[in-house]
């Protein structure tokens, strides 16, 4: 088997800082997969005076069509009608990456007297993010949700997979069946064929239920494969990364059969670029993600254990988790973790 090939994308805001940090530390970690840079985001969209209808130039499309897997530094969106669509949503939809995953784990250090650790499975190219919508009077305006049979079964399948690969015996439902009776009654008729055969406990749980549940007592969850729709999972898995301590920790992928992107699941603060205070362990982490899919599990193995002995240990970590170290320190203090363990 050749050499693999990942397309990266530095992105907008604390994108270059943070995605500069992931990528000395896979390098100092000698990772033997090829490294494509290419450009993606608003800025040079708006650099380039607006005129293209994505945020993904050509060139940058057909390096993405030629490897083996992507990252995507934290990009914006521009919140206007006739503003291109998202990055991530144009490359979920691009490659079929239907599985938008994020395992969500509290750090000792930071979340003592509450635990959490789960993962929040995603269905990513459905829902009302298909984007479907249509203005009927000057007042008033519809978006469609759309939810298939097929979209479905495959992202319980997925969550399925991982449950039985990780000795996970608990899956969540995520619904509001009571209301959505059509579209969430597709959704949870998967649910319930999906787990038939396998040695998982299945409950559905509304929309609105588990948000409260999480707060005053997210430990039921623990063990857990928390799995919904496109909208519902994108807030359960936002409040679900609080709970951790900070976005900033929070990393994912958005897997297909084909293909992957990985990404830091924080946006691309623009107000802090350039101040070298971002937190990088998400783009980290996701970058060692990234490099276990690629087929060296050993580097991505060393990162994930590196970066939890920096966190718990606070002593080279960033403002938001209660450190004064900048973004440079921490990366340096996980990749000096990562090639120590890689040296044993």
């Amino acid at each position: 088997m050749g050499k693999k090939t990942a397309a990266v994308m530095k992105g907008d805001g604390i994108g270059p800082e943070v995605v500069d940090a992931m990528l000395m530390v896979l390098r100092e970690c000698d990772i033997q997969s090829e490294i494509v840079m290419c450009d993606a985001g608003s800025e040079q969209w708006d650099r380039n005076g607006r005129k293209d209808p994505s945020y993904i130039p050509d060139d940058t499309m057909a390096i993405l069509e030629e490897s083996d897997a992507c990252f995507k530094g934290p990009t914006t969106t521009i919140p206007i009608p006739g503003a291109p669509r998202s990055v991530a949503v144009t490359l979920r939809q691009k490659f079929d990456l239907y599985a938008n995953i994020r395992p969500t784990k509290t750090y000792e250090r930071l979340t003592q007297g509450h635990g959490l650790d789960c993962v929040c499975f995603r269905e990513a190219t459905e829902g009302l993010y298909t984007g479907i919508e249509a203005r009927i009077t000057d007042d008033a305006a519809i978006a469609i949700r759309k939810i298939t049979r097929h979209g479905s079964d495959r992202i319980i399948n997925a969550a399925v997979r991982w449950a039985d690969d990780h000795g996970m015996k608990k899956m969540v439902a995520i619904t509001k069946r009571n209301i959505l009776k059509e579209t969430d009654g597709i959704f949870w008729d998967a649910a319930q064929r999906g787990v038939s055969g396998h040695n998982i406990e299945l409950s559905e749980m509304y929309i609105d239920n588990i948000m409260q549940q999480l707060v005053v007592n997210p430990g039921q969850f623990n063990g857990a494969v928390l799995v919904s729709t496109n909208l519902f999972m994108d807030i359960v898995s936002e409040l679900a990364s609080g709970l951790v301590g900070s976005i900033g920790l929070i990393y994912s992928a958005n897997i297909g059969d084909d293909f992957a992107m990985f990404e830091a699941a924080h946006g691309s603060a623009p107000r802090f670029a350039g101040q070298n205070v971002a937190n990088p362990v998400a783009a980290i982490c996701s970058g060692a993600w990234m490099a276990r899919y690629l087929g060296e599990a050993d580097i991505g193995d060393a990162i994930f254990a590196a970066t939890e002995g920096v966190v718990n240990d606070g002593a080279t970590t960033t403002t938001d988790i209660g450190g004064s170290a900048t973004t440079v320190q921490m990366a340096c203090a996980i990749s000096d973790g990562a090639k120590t363990l890689l040296r044993r």
